[in-house]
């Protein structure tokens, strides 16, 4: 069974409440664009992907409902600074302003375009993956809109019979993984264990994990890549054991406009998500603590990336520039 995120009905963008799973299902309407980054900003959606499905259809809804489509757009662009995905699409949106029947349709393709991307990710990521996996976050449809870029290589790999068992990072501190990859995993029927992020070197030091493989929120021309926070915990510790790690990703969350990871833009959220969980205060009151939204993994500690045109290996800068057409 496949979840889908939001719906667009009536003029209204329907979002799934990704906060309240997998305890509640609440739709949010978004009827312009500023419910819509409101939506991006406070995680009702979340994932590069969607963000960037979410960012479409925030244009269309500026046009619905009579905004400033400049300022429409600002406010989009400023609603989470990593996810390079929201900038592709509002980029797109950009040339049909002033247009509604386009821009509903341009939003449309945008969407359509993601779920064929992940059909042919989940393709190829299916064929590097056998026995038991371990993945991080959420990257499944929940994250995309579509199939799911590392969730979907996952579920199709355990559809083919190659892959046995997924290990799941719980993913502090907002936990995506114990929320939301769990619920997907457990309604496609793909047997999984929770785990708390500090048990996977534990799992790979017992032989327990076979390869891992996880979303991406921006790339770098070099093939360095900026995911959730832990990732690069994750690849470090792949590597100490000898085992093949994946970043998947659809080619539009390549950034052509940095060569290397550290231009990435980090987000920095609220030291609230790190000492407040589901609104029971876990530290002392007035505590201080930091919250990097996401981490950069160097390419060097790359196996191979997953993308919708095959997965690629390197040297990784010079495999992305055949796989944009940049040559």
């Amino acid at each position: 069974m496949r979840v889908v995120p939001f719906r667009f009905e009536n003029n209204t963008f329907w979002l799934l409440d990704q906060r309240k799973l997998p305890f509640e299902e609440v739709w949010v309407p978004c009827k312009s664009a500023l419910e819509a980054a409101v939506g991006i900003r406070e995680m009702v959606v979340r994932g590069a992907p969607a963000i960037g499905v979410t960012a479409a259809f925030g244009m269309v809804l500026a046009h619905l409902s009579g905004e400033d489509l400049a300022q429409a757009d600002a406010l989009l662009r400023q609603s989470r600074p990593t996810a390079v995905n929201l900038f592709y699409a509002l980029d797109r949106m950009k040339p049909h302003w002033g247009h509604l029947e386009a821009s509903l349709q341009e939003a449309q393709a945008i969407w359509s375009e993601v779920e064929e991307t992940e059909r042919a990710i989940s393709q190829h990521g299916a064929r590097v993956l056998k026995g038991q996996v371990l993945t991080h976050c959420n990257t499944g449809p929940l994250a995309t809109g579509g199939f799911g870029t590392a969730l979907g290589a996952i579920v199709e790999a355990y559809r083919q019979g190659r892959v046995t068992h997924v290990w799941v990072d719980e993913t502090r501190p907002y936990l995506q993984g114990a929320r939301l990859t769990a619920y997907e995993l457990q309604k496609a029927g793909v047997p999984a264990t929770l785990i708390s992020d500090n048990m996977a070197a534990y799992m790979m030091g017992q032989g327990q994990v076979d390869a891992v493989i996880l979303g991406t929120d921006r790339m770098a021309m070099n093939g360095d890549f900026a995911n959730k926070i832990g990732t690069y915990g994750l690849a470090i510790l792949a590597q100490y054991h000898g085992i093949p790690f994946y970043p998947a990703l659809p080619l539009s969350s390549v950034d052509p406009r940095l060569q290397r990871g550290d231009q990435i833009p980090i987000e920095k959220r609220s030291a609230q998500e790190v000492t407040v969980i589901r609104g029971q205060p876990i530290a002392p009151e007035g505590f201080p603590a930091a919250h990097p939204g996401f981490d950069v993994t160097p390419h060097h500690l790359i196996t191979g990336i997953v993308t919708e045109k095959g997965v690629l290996y390197p040297p990784f800068d010079e495999a992305l520039r055949a796989a944009l057409g940049m040559e």
